[in-house]
């Protein structure tokens, strides 16, 4: 006894508050009952929540709930508010024994002997003649599990909804049975592209396409199969359910509709069958009956002392709201069909060593989501509710309102956590005041985000970031087919990231993005390294400002092997964009692009973004007044953006001004370094760079060792050129990270 009391003293010391504050103690095996003591613990968290509340009452010292090893299953959502906060130098610790000792789930365990070899001679007859002897069956309802969930639409510009119950093995996602097990099946010829919502169409007509694969013709009378895929742009993924299957003309009638309309002929034009029992053909799928409550699994590997796990709890697994000076370490969070962890207004909590994984929705959301208020996808429903513990229709809601306090608190830091295997995006970062335009402080560090589009494929990025003032540094984000990080608001700085393998299977779309805002002004993105993502067979940027983007600096980077079609750095109409000191290797594309959109493909939609009733006039007007302190202070060159040159046709803004590239420096990749697009109203300042074909005095270029020696032929071509701290880019060690 006396060496765990010595092992628990240590482990309290993590936190300085803990040093001469209170401890209590929770355990698989303890009871709630007990008085929360080392040799007398509790069982559950809110049985050392209430200790704590109790404790506080009394006491201001700091205190520390050390959680021992094992795995705590909850039902409802565990919350934290403000009669739980700390105080400064007396926070409030919830930490586990060991770092990655600690599970807190929303899911629930079946046993391995729980499943049975399949016995049923109609189901054998339509599983896979080399799946029929390997795939076992389990009655859910039998073991207490009723709740299905359900499948819903999603994708692109859809309110994102919990998932359905999800099944995990030894920790590791299981795949919903599908075809094919990699890869996608094309459209063929569209009989009819059915309503397209985008375009105002009401009649809610599914599309009707003839299938390319005979395939098909196996599903015929199976309910409940869905398509997922891009159903006609390359950046608009959708998951839409299957009316008919015609084997006599071939075709598949969609029994709702995409969002523009289907489409055939183009590579990404294509799609997976998912839940299917006939595909269940390979270790790690699974298919379950809703009818009968039947769980039909073929396990990876022997499933004798296997942890099995199903998702229930569609609520975040944990919630901080209101609350201030807590601090939560080394606790996996796992298992939910909602958000992983939410957070909303306090100040001064940290969430620090933590693990993320296996979440429906988003790993950490940072402020509030907002509710759709019409079920219609033919109207943008831009007058949602703001709401607590729930992403819903958040991009939609932002997108119109960026001005929007989602109430997230400052001061926050989430530093060291590893966040994957999400079905909505990685980290929603926010806080600050961008009406005001007052920092939030909030800080996402030394965190690695990757596999974090399981569901949503597209529009939800490894990190999330708007609000005003708040920092994204040392981070790698990885493995995913849409954006590493998505940006709305001002002010926020990125710096020291490792962005790879991103982009890898979409269109108009890249590793760092911000788009059609000119207010959201400041944001700084330096010393980070980019590379190895994009597709050249599609629209890929590397650093995007979209349209009307103002004011980004993009200091100090490296960018290497990045497989982008339309630059570096793209912009649509973008002023005051500032490429400077940056490294660009093997550039697949001019290295900075700028267009002046609004005097090519969007002229004809000028008074929609600038006129009376225009998107940018509003975001200039309505969510922020721009000719009105602080902002006419802080931006004085925005100020001209809306003066009219041609009454009723043209303003100022449709001009692309004040950009600049210089001092960069170029390794191999098309000689013109600048491209300027739409004549004369492009316009970019370019000097001081260097291009080069040969290694330039890297470390080691064949390696990946960018750092430039001190001897390069750079410091003498580009007089002023500052050392890049390549070293330092990407995760670093602590005590979370050895």
């Amino acid at each position: 006894m006396q060496f765990i009391k010595l092992k628990y003293l240590i482990i309290a010391t993590t936190f300085s508050s803990a040093i001469f504050g209170q401890n209590f103690y929770v355990s698989t095996k303890g009871n709630d009952k007990n008085n929360g003591s080392i040799e007398s613990p509790v069982a559950s968290l809110t049985a050392a929540q209430k200790l704590v509340q109790n404790y506080k009452a009394k006491n201001k010292k700091g205190i520390t709930v050390h959680i021992a090893p094992g795995q705590y299953n909850l039902t409802s959502t565990f919350v934290l508010n403000e009669q739980d906060s700390g105080q400064a130098g007396n926070e409030i610790t919830w930490q586990a024994d060991k770092t990655g000792t600690v599970t807190i789930t929303g899911g629930k365990n079946i046993q391995p002997s729980a499943f049975s070899k399949v016995k049923d001679a109609t189901i054998i007859k339509r599983l896979n003649e080399n799946a029929a002897g390997q795939v076992l069956q389990v009655h859910l309802p039998s073991i207490g599990i009723t709740d299905f969930g359900s499948h819903k639409q999603f994708g692109h510009t859809i309110a994102v909804t919990p998932a359905p119950l999800q099944l995990f093995f030894n920790g590791d996602p299981m795949t919903l049975a599908r075809y094919p097990n990699n890869g996608y099946i094309k459209i063929g010829k569209v009989i009819d592209k059915g309503s397209v919502p985008r375009s105002l169409d009401k009649s809610n007509r599914g599309g009707k396409f003839e299938y390319t694969d005979a395939r098909h013709a196996k599903w015929q009378g199976q309910e409940d199969i869905w398509l997922s895929g891009t159903f006609n742009y390359g950046y608009a993924d959708d998951y839409i359910n299957v009316k008919t299957i015609d084997t006599v003309q071939k075709t598949v009638q969609l029994a709702m509709p995409h969002l523009y309309g289907i489409g055939s002929g183009r590579d990404f034009q294509q799609y997976a069958a998912i839940n299917i029992l006939e595909e269940l053909d390979a270790p790690g799928e699974w298919y379950l009956d809703r009818k009968s409550g039947i769980l039909y699994f073929w396990p990876p590997t022997n499933i004798a002392n296997a942890s099995i796990m199903v998702s229930m709890l569609e609520d975040p697994i944990i919630a901080m709201e209101g609350v201030s000076h807590i601090n939560l370490s080394g606790i996996t969070f796992e298992v939910t069909r909602g958000i992983g962890m939410y957070m909303e207004r306090g100040n001064h909590n940290t969430i620090a060593g933590c693990t993320v994984r296996n979440i429906g929705n988003t790993g950490i959301v940072m402020g509030q989501g907002a509710l759709r208020l019409k079920d219609d996808m033919s109207v943008d429903d831009y007058k949602g509710v703001a709401v607590s513990r729930m992403i819903g229709d958040f991009q939609n809601h932002i997108y119109a309102n960026t001005g929007w306090d989602r109430l997230a608190g400052n001061n926050h830091r989430i530093q060291s956590c590893d966040v994957y295997n999400t079905g909505s995006g990685g980290i929603f970062l926010s806080g600050g005041s961008k009406v005001n335009l007052i920092n939030g402080n909030n800080v996402v560090e030394n965190c690695k985000i990757h596999d974090y589009n399981l569901r949503n494929k597209f529009l939800w990025a490894g990190i999330n970031v708007n609000g005003c003032g708040n920092i994204v540094s040392h981070n790698e984000v990885y493995n995913a087919e849409f954006q590493g990080i998505f940006v709305y608001g001002n002010e926020h700085i990125f710096e020291y990231n490792n962005v790879h393998d991103v982009t890898t299977n979409s269109d108009d779309t890249s590793p760092w993005y911000i788009g059609r805002d000119p207010s959201s002004r400041g944001n700084i993105v330096r010393y980070n390294y980019f590379h190895h993502s994009g597709n050249a067979n599609r629209m890929n940027m590397g650093i995007y400002c979209d349209d009307a983007s103002t004011d980004v600096t993009v200091y100090g980077n490296v960018f290497y092997d990045l497989k982008v079609n339309h630059g570096t750095l793209f912009s649509n109409g973008g002023w005051d964009l500032k490429m400077k000191n940056n490294i660009i290797i093997e550039p697949l594309s001019n290295s900075f692009v700028i267009s002046a959109q609004f005097y090519s493909w969007a002229k004809h939609q000028a008074a929609e973004f600038f006129g009376k009733n225009g998107i940018l006039r509003k975001r200039l007007t309505e969510s922020i007044k721009f000719d009105q302190p602080p902002y006419s202070t802080r931006y004085p060159s925005l100020l001209p953006y809306l003066d009219v040159i041609v009454e009723g046709k043209e303003w100022q803004g449709m001009r692309s001004r004040g950009n600049e590239f210089s001092g960069n420096v170029i390794i191999g990749g098309p000689e013109q370094l600048v491209k300027l697009m739409g004549g004369e109203f492009a316009t970019a300042y370019e000097n001081n760079n260097f291009k080069t074909n040969e290694d330039p005095g890297f470390v080691d270029m064949k390696k990946g060792n960018f750092m430039l020696k001190s001897n390069s032929i750079v410091f003498e071509k580009i007089p002023g050129f500052q050392p890049i701290p390549f070293d330092k880019m990407g995760l670093y060690k602590d005590k979370y990270r050895k």
